[in-house]
């Protein structure tokens, strides 16, 4: 055994033996993540039973299966639920009923409580499932499709007509929410802008009547412009609200559900398994490009990938260059001595300093005084409302690259060390200058190591959220920071970020239950992304590592 570890052996497998419990661990977390959060969107069987509840009284339920547990009696029985004498575990199924507005959606039932459990739980193929745009699902029995409160159908032919109708509905809704959020945006973005030029003209004592007469000109054009889409928009709302359908809920109570409020409906207990993975795969996808909805426990997640991605690429194109500059100045230009050496113990502690610490110094420097500033310089007619005096997008990527920007220092000034002197000696000796032999020579050697501190940036920057909950990120943004309005990219919005929306629906949500498994789901996205923007750096990287194989090995 001595001689085992004095070979050296013993460490090697110690190592290794590390390494591959962490890969478990870390490949079991993300199956833990992905089974979690991928099995949400599979369409599950609506239940039908009838359920003794505390008081004795039996009830009907109808709802899907969202989780089951084997729980102590005991614990049961300090809550004041009796138990069967003699079980020392009973299984309970927690059960998600729908009907928000009716009350709790989740509701916890206990399997010896359910009446004839041994077949009391059925399945029938017509129990109905309506997501809606509020309160949640519905869960229940089609009774009759009605067009201004009158029955037109009902039954199987109802059921078929109902479909073509939610699907006409889903178009209007759409063409709804385009003219709500691009062309009525892009009107009362113009009708702004001129308020802010009135305000300029006021502000430099030029407003008069020759200079007012062209904006208000251009004001009434948009006004009319403006009335005639609220008029459009007003009679799309008025079709979308002709149609409703009748549904038959657990207790025999019938409800009548507008057609504008639904999103979807479907049979799920008639689906056979070809059905359930078109369905699966239109879920999943809609989960990626729709937008949140119901405080975020319903809907998709597309705004908040789209800010964490367009966040990413800001913060990569500011941190890069400053960095690789600091680390070619550090290690190839400054005279080193105590001052460089003092300058490299600071970098090496700021990658130390807690990401909230870097939040606070955004929040103070950049958007009160930095932004606080170019406002009562380039933007006095907005004042008092702050343009770029506030949290927004630019602050939080320029607060993410000075968080990141040790990483990326650090690791080009490795790189810039690895580079042997021959190179820089030989190139020197056949009449290049310094700078030549840095940019033609030394650069493209580095530039493996440059982009593995862009890796190192990204990885870091994609799942910070303490820093950008004090300088841009919010919970739900009515606009995204980049569309096809002029200038596109619009610096001074708030944003949402998959970081913090995990955060909001995992901590801050009232309805745990239903938000538990999109938690699950959209942590395994933000992975997900984390790993493409990851790989397709190191594609980079590795592509530029062969390109210059060559030249590093003369």
């Amino acid at each position: 055994m001595k001689k085992w570890f004095s070979s050296g052996n013993a460490y090697i497998w110690m190592v290794s033996g590390a390494v591959s419990i962490s890969m478990i661990i870390v490949i079991g977390l993300l199956f833990l993540i992905a089974i979690n959060g991928l099995g949400y969107f599979w369409p599950k069987d609506v239940w039908e039973l009838n359920y003794q509840d505390r008081s004795g009284k039996t009830i009907k339920l109808i709802g899907e299966l969202h989780n089951e547990e084997r729980i102590s009696a005991k614990r049961l029985q300090e809550a004041g639920i009796e138990t069967p004498p003699g079980q020392n575990f009973v299984t309970r199924y927690l059960l998600k009923v729908g009907n928000r507005e009716f009350g709790n959606d989740f509701r916890w039932i206990e399997q010896f409580n359910i009446e004839n459990k041994e077949q009391g739980i059925k399945t029938p193929e017509k129990l109905l499932v309506v997501e809606r745009l509020a309160w949640g699902n519905l869960y229940g029995n089609f009774v009759a499709l009605k067009e201004k409160g009158k029955v037109v159908a009902k039954d199987e032919p109802g059921y078929i007509e109902l479909l073509k109708k939610v699907s006409e509905v889903s178009e209007k809704r759409k063409e709804i929410e385009k003219i709500s959020r691009k062309d009525v945006g892009e009107i009362n973005s113009l009708i702004e802008q001129l308020r802010l030029d009135e305000r300029k003209l006021e502000l430099d004592k030029r407003k008069n009547e020759t200079t007012m007469k062209p904006l208000l000109e251009k004001k009434k054009i948009l006004e009319e412009q403006f009335k005639g889409l609220q008029k459009k928009l007003d009679e799309l709302n008025a079709v979308i609200k002709i149609d409703s359908i009748d549904v038959q809920l657990a207790d025999g109570k019938i409800v009548d559900v507008p057609l504008g409020n639904i999103t979807k409906v479907y049979e799920p207990n008639s689906f056979t398994i070809f059905e359930k993975i078109i369905f699966y795969a239109h879920k999943f996808f809609g989960f990626l490009y729709e937008e949140p909805r119901e405080a975020n426990t319903e809907g998709g997640i597309f705004p908040a990938i789209f800010g964490t991605v367009v966040l990413v690429m800001i913060m990569s194109i500011i941190v890069t260059p400053f960095g690789i500059i600091a680390a070619i100045y550090l290690r190839e230009y400054a005279k080193q001595g105590p001052f460089v050496r003092l300058l490299r113990i600071a970098i090496n502690n700021l990658a130390g300093v807690p990401s909230v610490v870097y939040g606070v110094f955004g929040l103070g420097f950049f958007v009160y005084f930095l932004g606080g500033n170019i406002d009562r310089i380039f933007f006095p007619e907005s004042l008092p409302h702050p343009t770029l005096g506030a949290p927004c997008l630019l602050w939080s990527a320029v607060t993410l690259a000075l968080l990141t920007l040790p990483v990326v220092i650090v690791s080009t000034e490795e790189g810039l060390a690895r580079v042997p002197i021959t190179l820089r000696e030989g190139s020197l000796a056949l009449g290049a200058t310094k700078f030549e032999t840095l940019w033609r020579v030394i650069l493209p050697l580095v530039s493996p190591a440059m982009i593995t501190g862009l890796i190192l940036a990204v990885a870091r920057a994609a799942g910070e959220v303490a820093p950008l909950m004090l300088v841009g990120v919010v919970k739900l943004a009515p606009s995204l920071p980049l569309d096809g309005s002029f200038p596109f990219v619009h610096f001074d919005r708030k944003f949402m970020h998959m970081g913090f929306h995990i955060h909001d629906i995992g901590f801050q949500s009232p309805n745990v239950d239903a938000t538990k498994p999109l938690v699950y789901a959209t942590a395994f996205i933000l992975v997900a992304l984390i790993f493409l923007l990851n790989f397709a750096a190191i594609t980079i990287r590795n592509h530029l590592r062969e390109k210059y194989k060559a030249l590093g090995s003369l």
